[in-house]
């Protein structure tokens, strides 16, 4: 443990070497902030087996302290994963530089003109569990973003995430940039979290990034505003109107593919008119690949007949659980609006999938189901900055303020008024 007076020392430290850099990073031209991304680019590639030497301390670690399969599944640095976040950088960098585009302007009939500036945000403290390539995408559109962030990772990553922070540094320098855009908190100390979470005088906004608890904590102890999603009960709604193939390789996919993300489906909502068509088939995917199902009555009636299905009753509880594994809520329901409402009750605003023929049912599951990404006809899986586009993400908001969904490089800007004129005087 750090002694608080050191550790005061060192938060201050980094704040003020942050803020210093903030101000540098603002003005930072768009070749300096992309050749930075590159670099960081192909140091990655260069240092993929030295990377994985550090990450295979922090494994060995989290398995050696009974870490659950999932969460030491987000530790992994695979060759796939840190090749995913060298093509994000790459990304980023051949995306049009959001700082300082000016837009929606008009002329007044004062004959001034106004419009709108996009600028960083400044300094954003970024607290973060097990997955380390978190630190790579937080650098990454820290720096093309022209903000500045000091990164509080997790202890069970700590030796990777210090590996991935000194290739960051490395880049920023071969760019000319200050290595000092982008900190990491070198010590495992809890109450480092605190100190960065009260800091307004340095961070202008803390971006949690972690389990149910880390982020209830930070948005109740913050003294500065905080950019949050608690959970992801993402739900899949099997319509009555429906390509059945379609729907059992979508919804396999969204709950499947990989269980500790959490834009996996954790719920999926069946029309009663397709119950007995899709569930059977569904439930054998589900059972071949041991996903326990949780079921209303009408669902536990139809999939206990699946050879080798796991078919428990659900409990009101189950509704509303991010299960982060092999398991699976299942409902029957009577109409799209029960579907709607389910959703709006229990989910927690996050990524919602409606798979229909239906154009439009599809259209009023958009408009009305309250999440910050609703899809029609897709996986939740691809409610992912990368997958949207953005280059990367630095974490999924369901908050209805500022950024919403995926956060890449615009969410971490904001607008300001500018006025142009030619000496005009208000009379």
């Amino acid at each position: 443990m750090t002694a608080p007076t050191d550790l005061d020392v060192l938060m201050t430290r980094l704040g003020r070497a942050a803020r210093a850099a903030a101000t540098a990073m603002a003005a930072a031209p768009t070749a300096a902030k992309d050749k930075a991304l590159r670099a960081l680019a192909r140091l990655l590639r260069e240092q993929t087996e030295a990377l994985q030497a550090d990450n295979a301390q922090d494994i060995e670690r989290a398995q050696a302290n009974g870490l659950a399969a999932p969460m030491v599944d987000r530790l992994r640095l695979t060759p796939k994963v840190l090749e995913t976040v060298a093509e994000g950088c790459e990304q980023i960098a051949a995306m049009p530089d959001p700082i300082g585009e000016i837009t929606d302007v008009k002329r007044r009939p004062t004959g001034i003109s106004v419009g709108r500036m996009r600028v960083p945000l400044g300094v954003f403290g970024m607290i973060y569990e097990s997955r380390p390539n978190v630190t790579i995408e937080a650098a990454s559109l820290a720096i093309k973003s022209g903000n500045a962030c000091i990164l509080r990772g997790g202890s069970e990553a700590i030796a990777s995430n210090i590996a991935l922070w000194k290739l960051v540094q490395r880049a920023l320098t071969e760019a000319g940039l200050p290595a000092e855009a982008v900190q990491l908190i070198e010590t495992t100390d809890r109450a480092a979290v605190g100190k960065l979470i009260a800091m307004p005088e340095y961070v202008d906004v803390i971006i949690p990034r972690g389990g149910k608890g880390l982020i209830e904590r930070i948005a109740s102890e913050a003294r500065v505003p905080v950019i949050k999603h608690l959970d992801g009960n993402c739900h899949t709604y099997v319509d009555a109107e429906v390509d059945l193939e379609q729907a059992l390789v979508v919804t396999d996919n969204a709950k499947t593919q990989k269980y500790s993300p959490c834009n996996a489906t954790e719920s999926l909502l069946v029309h009663a008119a397709q119950a007995r068509a899709f569930l059977p088939r569904i439930g054998a995917v589900f059972a071949a690949k041991g996903v326990e199902m949780r079921c209303c009555p009408a669902s536990k009636a139809i999939l206990s007949d699946v050879p080798g299905a796991q078919v428990v009753d659900a409990t009101e509880e189950d509704w509303s659980t991010e299960y982060l594994a092999p398991v699976i809520s299942v409902k029957v329901v009577q109409t799209l609006d029960e579907a709607i409402a389910h959703i709006n009750r229990y989910g927690s605003h996050h990524t919602d999938a409606i798979l229909t023929t239906n154009h439009p049912n599809a259209m009023r599951f958009l408009r009305e189901v309250d999440s910050s990404s609703v899809m029609v006809n897709a996986s939740t899986r691809f409610a992912d900055g990368f997958e949207y586009g953005l280059g990367a993400e630095i974490g999924i908001s369901t908050d209805k303020f500022h950024a919403r969904g995926p956060v890449g490089l615009e969410g971490l800007t904001s607008l300001k008024w500018v006025v142009l004129g030619q000496g005009e005087i208000r009379g």
